[in-house]
């Protein structure tokens, strides 16, 4: 199976939309409208904490995530990689101009387009 070119920058521009939209957005209409588009209608977060399963639960997560620190900005410290059916990202986040507070990798699995499945990894602090 080849992957297209389409389907290729259709996976970067999930995972480049995903972290500002989603998880980068404080406005909850905005975040809940860019979940909806970029989301399948099933999809399911997996993070540190746990799994999440649905829209409505991923909305919550993200939002209360913004709020423990709604002055952070996520960057992506590289390209975006795509393979087959899925993408990683990895990115940074703190204070904008500021060294980051954590950094880690965004993995997703799409399907139709849409990102159905993210595998958040953090990256263990420098000792």
């Amino acid at each position: 199976m080849t992957q297209t070119n389409e389907s290729a920058d259709r996976i970067h521009e999930l995972l480049r939309r995903n972290l500002q939209e989603v998880f980068g957005e404080g406005d909850a209409k905005r975040r809940r409208a860019a979940i909806d588009e970029l989301w399948t209608e099933n999809p399911t977060l997996y993070v540190p904490p746990g799994v999440i399963a649905g829209r409505d639960a991923i909305d919550k997560f993200a939002g209360d995530l913004r709020g423990t620190h709604p002055h952070f900005v996520y960057t992506p410290t590289g390209e975006p990689q795509a393979l087959h059916n899925a993408g990683r990202l990895a990115w940074r986040s703190g204070p904008r101009g500021e060294d980051p507070d954590y950094t880690g990798w965004d993995v997703i699995i799409v399907e139709s387009g849409r990102i159905a499945a993210l595998y958040v990894f953090l990256d263990q602090p420098a000792t």
